[in-house]
């Protein structure tokens, strides 16, 4: 039912409906008995298998006569653009539409309880830790996901409790709305995990960024919170005039939530907050602290800590991040999504825990519309500075961007064999493979980075991996 008139929905159309949260959302509606379109050129695993687990079929590529002329409205990706032949149709037929934000604020977030988490890095799986300790706790919550949990198995549910968790993209939400994502969506509750330079397509500068969080934070209600990351000084920053409870989550001492007694394993990490002891079979201080920031959340809401803990204790993951793909000819392939050189940086800190005694290989796609300018030319030899061998592709969609713009990712294999590591620059997927086949030896780690599907390379690493003699 829509929330917004109480008429039943019966028939969505999706233009681009493999982006993460678009495909959550189309199979969230398709579980409420509403016929799902959708159209899209990049396909590809997890999210079209999930669709098509879900019996939505998916059109490759975009045409006026995909969009079901009796379809209710039609969800318009936040990738496209004007010239797009379906969205020209819905502007010339006068079809109703909205962006992905707008329709999850008409339909199903007025008058719920939305706790929105944001920030640069971690708000997949800070939503997602947060979801699995409301579902855990028998609060049988909506949630919108940017990736698919494996607790959860999907990454939307639209039920009918009180509580609805989303992922808060700062992205913009369509060609038609410039605004972020996450201003559409009714926050009671906001997390920031943490505010850096990102998405320099849309946004100008850091200063740039953060006006999109204050905007945000001027819309939490006052009986609603703001949970900060206490050891990030931009997070700070966002503290000052803010209108709603503020409550910083962090290590320093001055952190309302202060994290203590941090345990980090090879498997699993521990630590204490608000006098309570958390596990979680994760790895890396970055993890502890999206754990910190959800259990502080569900705190807020009432949820015991026993339920907590037996949350974060059975937390089984998400694909795409830190995720083991397999192990062929003795060597280990992970896929990660990570891109932004801190993420990178992190996840490679973490795998150095967790394989002490392994080689690790990064396997880098410059695929963001960040990573793919040369705003990060400088950064990423640094962040990759804990991989002992890597290789980086061709950049993305390079035509894409003005000469000058664009990164160079020949400049960062040679700035990492100054700093002596073995680096090399192929711009063939194939040679990739064959160059890890060749280099990797048993007991090594591959971890593979990226926001795309990248050619299917971890399957063809796997392959080639187990074909050596």
């Amino acid at each position: 039912m829509s929330a917004a008139d109480s008429t039943p929905l019966r028939k969505v159309h999706f233009i681009g409906i493999c982006g993460t949260a678009m495909g959550a959302l189309a199979a969230a509606l398709t579980d409420r008995g509403v016929t799902v379109t959708g159209s899209d050129e990049n396909v590809y695993p997890p999210m079209s298998t999930f669709l098509q687990d879900k019996g939505v079929e998916i059109i490759r590529g975009y045409s006026p006569s995909n969009i079901p002329a009796d379809a209710d409205f039609v969800v318009v990706g936040n990738a496209m653009k004007r010239g797009n032949p379906e969205v020209e149709a819905v502007l010339n037929r006068k079809l109703l539409y909205y962006s992905l934000p707008e329709a999850l604020k008409f339909f199903f977030l007025r008058g719920r309880h939305n706790l929105v988490v944001t920030g640069t890095h971690g708000k997949t799986t800070t939503t997602s830790l947060l979801a699995w300790i409301f579902e855990s706790a028998g609060l049988e919550p909506s949630w919108l996901v940017g990736g698919i949990p494996e607790n959860l198995g999907r990454g939307c549910r639209l039920g009918d409790s009180r509580h609805f968790i989303l992922e808060g993209d700062e992205y913009d939400t369509a060609f038609f709305d410039k605004r972020s994502k996450f201003v559409h969506y009714l926050p009671e509750l906001v997390i920031v995990n943490n505010v850096e330079f990102d998405h320099a397509d849309i946004f100008r500068d850091l200063e740039d960024v953060l006006t999109s969080f204050r905007r945000l934070l001027q819309i939490v209600p006052d009986e609603g919170m703001v949970l900060l990351n206490g050891d990030d000084p931009n997070c700070r920053e966002l503290a000052r005039n803010c209108p709603a409870p503020v409550l910083e989550v962090g290590f320093s001492p001055d952190a309302g939530h202060r994290i203590r007694d941090v345990q980090l394993g090879t498997n699993s990490s521990s630590f204490v907050i608000f006098g309570e002891k958390f596990e979680l079979p994760m790895i890396g201080e970055f993890n502890v602290r999206n754990a910190a920031m959800a259990v502080s959340a569900a705190h807020f809401y009432g949820v015991p800590p026993d339920a907590m803990r037996h949350a974060l204790k059975t937390f089984a993951g998400i694909r795409r991040r830190q995720e083991v793909r397999g192990e062929a000819g003795g060597v280990t392939v992970i896929d990660d999504f990570g891109h932004h050189p801190t993420a990178i940086a992190q996840t490679l800190a973490a795998m150095r825990v967790k394989y002490p005694a392994a080689k690790l290989w990064a396997v880098f796609e410059p695929r963001s519309n960040t990573t793919r300018r040369a705003v990060f030319q400088d950064v990423l030899p640094k962040a990759f500075s804990g991989a002992d061998g890597v290789f980086l592709a061709k950049v993305a969609r390079i035509e894409q961007l003005p000469e000058n713009e664009r990164l160079n990712p020949e400049k960062v294999a040679d700035d990492l064999r100054r700093a002596g590591k073995e680096a090399r620059y192929e711009p063939d997927v194939a040679a990739i493979v064959e160059g890890v086949a060749k280099s990797a030896s048993p007991g090594d780690v591959v971890i593979v980075f990226s926001n795309g599907g990248f050619e299917n390379i971890h399957a063809r690493l796997l392959e080639a991996l187990g074909a050596r003699s």
